[in-house]
């Protein structure tokens, strides 16, 4: 088998997107967006009678004394299932990398590690065990089950499966997820595909969602340059909610004036004296004490209109990846994400997606609400995708010192960056 370091931009994607399991984090347009991330992309495969059989992206990261690592991200793109293919290919990329100085290759396989109901339990279905075991034969030190965000992509996501009817997979989300939907739009929100002049938008919620996580957020050139890259080649949206403060308003006014309605009718001579009378006024009354209050929080806010949430899409082969996103703090009840994410949904089903991939969530399946991940972990359940455990992150070492060494210090450079960046 004949090994290539630099493959065309032609035949690489040409290979890449017509694989049997691919992911967006494997495209050649992926590779050229790290560039901004200070990476250097390397679209590298192996052929077997001039054809290619399997490739890889390898994002260079330069280091002190000439030496780098790569990261692979989301794995090869091979058939994971062909020991003699993914060990020939282990060979021949350690072979290459130590004639570049690379101290490792890291790879995080886009492969599922088990099959997992919605607490976390192991369940009849997909295993990949021996793939791991496997893995640490080839020489691949693995980074273990980590349950949080450790490493350079989550190990956990949902993964909603689109393929059924609209109908089957509304029936699949959580009752509060049904009840949000079937109220509809009723604040009147403007739902809408953005373009790179909403880009700014899109940024402020962005950092709203990072001060409130606690999280670090990337500069808006990264993801104007994602968009950008990614949208060219048709392969991302951006997904606005937007409210008028004006309307808004109407629609509470609306709502109030209903309710004091409802009320005067239940004063009725015929409806006063029974227990169920009573017992439905205390609830009109409750909701209307509810309306008032968030009423009283519209009026308090000046502007006029607001970007409430926001989600940026990338679609690459048969799958749509919710990848970045976020929420403005104020308005958070009018619960604009459940709509956006809805929108992405119908419109991946009608453009011919197979699967939605939610992008992210913790390795505890049912999380305490004090853990900072709780909102998110229960919102994106709430969708009724399939709990997902990736196999975790590898390290294909090639310089056993320099190893050492890179995992000794770099921990150490990065907690003080990180605490630069968090302070700033």
């Amino acid at each position: 088998m004949e090994f290539v370091s630099e493959l065309s931009k032609e035949e690489y994607e040409s290979f890449v997107s017509h694989a049997k399991k691919t992911h967006f984090m494997q495209s050649y347009a992926f590779g050229e967006i790290r560039k901004s991330k200070g990476f250097t992309p390397h679209y590298v495969g192996l052929k077997e009678n001039g054809k290619l059989v399997c490739s890889a992206l390898l994002l260079e990261k330069k280091l002190l004394f000439g030496y780098s690592y790569d990261y692979v991200p989301r794995g090869y793109v091979i058939d994971y299932e062909n020991f003699s293919l993914l060990k020939e290919f282990t060979n021949q990329l350690k072979a290459y990398a130590k004639k570049k100085h690379v101290i490792f290759i890291k790879i995080d396989p886009d492969i599922k590690r088990h099959s997992l109901n919605l607490n976390g339990e192991v369940v009849e279905g997909d295993n990949h065990e021996e793939l791991i075991t496997f893995l640490k034969k080839l020489g691949y030190r693995h980074h273990g089950f980590n349950t949080g965000f450790e490493g350079e992509q989550p190990r956990f996501t949902f993964r909603l499966n689109i393929d059924d009817s609209i109908d089957e997979i509304r029936a699949g989300f959580h009752p509060t997820t049904r009840k949000i939907l079937n109220k509809k739009n009723q604040y009147h929100l403007d739902i809408y595909r953005g373009k790179s002049s909403d880009i700014e938008d899109f940024y402020e919620v962005m950092k709203e969602t990072a001060k409130r996580e606690g999280l670090l957020q990337a500069p808006i050139s990264y993801y104007q340059t994602f968009y950008e890259i990614f949208h060219e080649v048709g392969c991302s949206d951006l997904y606005i909610a937007k409210v008028n403060l004006s309307s808004l308003r109407e629609v509470f006014e609306k709502n109030i004036q209903d309710l004091n309605q409802q009320l005067l009718s239940l004063d009725d001579e015929k409806y006063k004296n029974t227990t169920k009378n009573a017992n439905k006024k205390q609830e009109i009354k409750n909701q209307l004490e509810r309306v008032q209050r968030d009423y009283q929080l519209v009026l308090d806010i000046p502007e006029e209109n607001i970007v409430l949430s926001s989600i940026m899409t990338v679609k690459y082969k048969d799958m749509v990846w919710t990848v970045h996103g976020g929420n403005h703090t104020k308005l958070l009840n009018l619960n604009a994400n459940y709509l956006l994410y809805y929108t992405i949904i119908e419109d991946a089903k009608k453009e011919g997606y197979k699967v939605v991939d939610f992008f992210g969530t913790c390795g505890e399946a049912n999380p305490k609400p004090e853990n900072p991940i709780y909102g998110i972990h229960s919102f994106k359940k709430r969708l009724g995708g399939e709990y997902t455990e990736f196999i975790g992150e590898f390290d294909l070492v090639c310089h056993s010192l320099m190893y050492f060494l890179f995992y000794k210090l770099v921990p150490i450079y990065r907690k003080i960056v990180r605490s630069i960046k968090m302070r700033g």
